[in-house]
């Protein structure tokens, strides 16, 4: 891989662990602000999945970069989408609205996450291919 290409990877692979960790904090602050029954145990194990997603992305490396990046991408794909859904069709019965605290947020910084990771699925996958050549 080129130095342009490590130095792509090294960046997306911090700013995405930097989004999965607000996404983490996001979840928490809402169990703390007081959402509770079925969501807020969801909310609880998904703040745990992005700060061992977030962990993966900053300490490892080799062949294990391309599992967690694209997983980290997984992650937050399915994140919001369930909260798309929530706002539409509803999820586990649980209907969101708009105006719900940090929805807009969410959905931003989620938004930004997937843009990240694609590039970074990109960067990490992209590598093999050209050593394969």
């Amino acid at each position: 891989m080129s130095e342009s290409g490590q130095g792509l990877l090294k960046v997306t692979r911090i700013l995405g662990g930097i989004v999965l960790l607000a996404i983490a904090g996001i979840h928490l602050f809402l169990v703390f602000d007081g959402v509770g029954g079925v969501l807020g145990v969801l909310f609880i194990l998904n703040s745990i999945a992005a700060i061992v997603l977030a962990i993966g992305m900053f300490a490892l490396r080799g062949a294990l970069v391309k599992f967690v990046v694209v997983l980290s991408l997984l992650f937050i794909i399915a994140s919001l989408l369930s909260l798309l859904l929530a706002l539409t069709v509803g999820l586990f019965g649980i209907h969101e609205t708009w105006t719900f605290t940090l929805v807009p947020e969410t959905i931003i910084v989620e938004a930004i996450g997937i843009l990240v990771l694609v590039v970074a699925s990109a960067a990490a996958l992209g590598r093999r291919a050209r050593r394969a050549v």
